[in-house]
């Protein structure tokens, strides 16, 4: 009898040995977990379609962070949903707004987390548009110097990073020049270089109240069948100052998660998005997926495809599974 002379199997035969050989690793420290943050105080209210995951006041949301730091997460990203909205957005960019608000309490708490905020003005227009409508269109050049200011506020309150999310053209550069020039040199911009017009991103807009009330977001948002498209937008962002750049969503882009990593020489983010959450959610809760074994494994893809950290809505969970383990 033949016997086969290359035995792959012989290092898989134990948990120690397959740990020992494992070419992907998955840490909480390199996942970011999304919170929304709401005005008022002792809000706490579970959005429908992402179980687990809650519109909160201030107050509440620095109880869950000082959980989110004990779980060892390596930071948070921070959506505002406003008291109230105009055609340009202006509580993106009010001190007193909950983000701005948000990013103070965490300072003043000495928390050991990266505190990242989302800048954009969808969650702030009454349009539900990213950026100023003219004449039915969002103006790119007039959207420009509100995205900055929104960069600025969020500097002044204190984020260690600000994530432009509007995927206007030249806004990193604008934000760069920006926060340069008001002396914020020290804050960096992960960028969502590459955002993908997603059928995933539903959930959320429940969430930040964000969904256009006219026509979509085709016209700035990429088209889903280019990969191409992306690398020339992440290299576009790097040269205007891009510290950290992003690709959105994950799954079903783990092919320009991998093209942009073997491109560029800087730091590569993934937002696993909330239809991707709700997906696994939706499929565990009529018992038809493991729940600990599928969120593992799809963090696992992402950062093998060459995500250096996550953005994802099972941070909480999968960092409680992976100190477990």
């Amino acid at each position: 009898m033949s016997y086969p002379q290359h035995r792959p199997r012989r290092l898989r035969r134990t948990e120690a040995i397959r740990s020992l050989v494992r070419e992907t690793t998955l840490t909480p420290a390199s996942l970011v977990y999304p919170m929304f943050v709401c005005p008022g105080t002792g809000i706490q209210n579970e959005i429908p379609s992402l179980p687990g995951i809650y519109q909160q006041s201030v107050d509440r949301a620095l109880e869950e962070c000082r959980a989110v730091e004990q779980e060892g997460i390596g930071g948070v990203i921070l959506f505002g949903i406003p008291e109230s909205k105009d055609e340009r957005g202006s509580r993106a960019w009010a001190a007193d707004a909950p983000v701005q608000r948000m990013v103070e309490a965490v300072r003043r708490a000495n928390l050991r987390l990266v505190v990242i905020t989302d800048v954009c003005l969808c969650e702030y227009t009454t349009h539900g548009h990213c950026g100023v409508v003219v004449n039915g269109e969002v103006d790119n050049d007039a959207t420009l110097e509100l995205l900055a200011e929104v960069a600025l506020s969020h500097a002044r309150a204190g984020a260690d990073w600000v994530a432009p999310s509007d995927m206007m053209d030249g806004r990193v550069g604008a934000i760069r020049q920006q926060l340069d020039e008001h002396g914020f040199s020290h804050v960096g911009i992960l960028a969502y270089a590459a955002k993908y017009c997603s059928a995933f991103y539903q959930p959320f807009r429940e969430a930040a109240d964000s969904a256009p009330q006219f026509g979509d977001r085709r016209g700035y948002q990429m088209d889903p069948a280019n990969a191409r498209e992306a690398l020339r937008e992440v290299a576009l962002d790097i040269e205007e100052g891009a510290d950290v750049v992003m690709v959105k969503p994950a799954l079903p882009y783990l092919d320009v998660i991998r093209a942009v990593r073997d491109a560029f020489a800087v730091p590569v983010a993934a937002y696993n998005v909330s239809g991707e959450y709700a997906m696994v959610k939706a499929a565990v809760a009529q018992g038809w997926l493991d729940e600990q074994r599928a969120v593992l494994e799809l963090l696992t893809a992402i950062r093998r495809a060459g995500a250096d950290f996550i953005l994802t809505y099972h941070a909480r969970q999968a960092a409680r599974w992976l100190r477990s383990c």
